[in-house]
């Protein structure tokens, strides 16, 4: 059975590589490209795909998520999304599962491990890269780790702003001693052990805005 493939990304250069490589490989045919997420759910309801290869980072307007959400909502229509994608933090793999990507790719897989993936979510089957794989595995079995208190963020979002503990604690109207204790736990929560870290972490998971 022949796969029929939409793929969304809006870098061109990406798409012309993805066309390329998916040409090469029988049982796969790239019936559309779409450059946005407005522009993928559009084509969806019009090509019904059996899977849509979809980016989460688009340009202006809509994102993969909301795009994928779109997609699968589709009335008659069993499209399948497979996100593939350079970000793998838990709040994108969470976003993407919850608005009904069947699988979750990284641009880093081997040309054989996306063909495979790609038979795979047309079959309904759920496909993971193995980093992706191992972030639901921990989720599942409750190691993840917590998710910062509100106090917790507007710490973070201080630090990201480059205060020290004492201006952080005017700001905030609390104590040297209780901004130190919440930076302990924003440290063990995120994984980290300095400042820079931490707004690092912070800004590629998307808890500061």
């Amino acid at each position: 059975m022949t796969v029929r493939i939409l793929l969304c990304d809006d870098h061109a250069v990406v798409r012309a590589g993805l066309l390329a490589l998916l040409g090469s490989e029988p049982g796969i045919e790239v019936v559309g490209e779409a450059g946005s997420g407005e522009e993928a759910a559009a084509m969806a309801a019009k090509l019904t795909p059996d899977v849509v290869l979809m980016d989460l980072q688009l340009g202006p307007g809509i994102d993969g998520v909301e795009a994928t959400r779109r997609i699968t909502a589709l009335p008659g229509a069993a499209v399948r999304v497979l996100v593939l994608t350079t970000y793998d933090t838990d709040a994108d793999v969470t976003r993407a599962i919850e608005a009904g990507a069947t699988g979750y790719l990284l641009k880093a897989e081997r040309p054989e491990e996306l063909f495979a993936a790609i038979h795979s979510a047309a079959q309904g089957r759920t496909a993971l890269s193995a980093p992706v794989a191992s972030r639901v595995m921990d989720h599942l079995r409750g190691t993840a780790r917590p998710a910062l208190t509100a106090r917790e963020l507007d710490i973070l979002g201080q630090l990201a702003r480059g205060l020290g503990n004492r201006e952080i604690a005017r700001a905030l109207f609390i104590s040297e001693a209780t901004v130190k204790t919440h930076l302990g736990r924003i440290y063990a929560k995120l994984g980290v052990d300095t400042r820079a870290g931490a707004v690092a972490v912070a800004k590629e998971r998307r808890l500061l805005p």
